[in-house]
């Protein structure tokens, strides 16, 4: 069974940083993107970051220079370091991994974590 397990959210003002994990276990197959989504209430979840097994990142115009995701394939744990937080931020995020076997991918996510940006 699958699970993924975040933490690192909370409250911090505007300006500040913040820095998620994501750690990932239970896979039978091999782990091949892994990223963070946001939701904030009444909006969409929409991506902010993922990256690739192969070390390819790529980040939505909203968080580009202000947010880092990397990852230890070793642990199939994935970070996002915020920095320059701002309001606009504050949302539910969400942890995704995509693993790829017997010809078919399976999406799994994490159950969320609050990241409240005062200004």
């Amino acid at each position: 069974q699958v699970q993924l397990v975040e933490s690192g959210g909370g409250l911090v003002q505007a300006g500040g940083s913040l820095r998620l994990s994501c750690a990932a276990s239970g896979m039978r197959f091999s782990i091949v993107v892994m990223g963070w989504y946001r939701q904030a209430p009444g909006k969409q979840r929409e991506l902010v970051a993922n990256i690739s097994n192969d070390g390819s990142t790529n980040y939505s115009d909203s968080v580009k220079g202000r947010f880092t995701i990397s990852r230890d394939n070793v642990k199939n744990t994935v970070y996002l370091q915020m920095n320059n937080l701002k309001p606009e931020d504050t949302a539910v995020y969400y942890c995704k991994i995509t693993t790829r076997g017997l010809g078919s991918l399976k999406h799994y996510w994490g159950q969320g974590t609050q990241v409240t940006v005062s200004s």
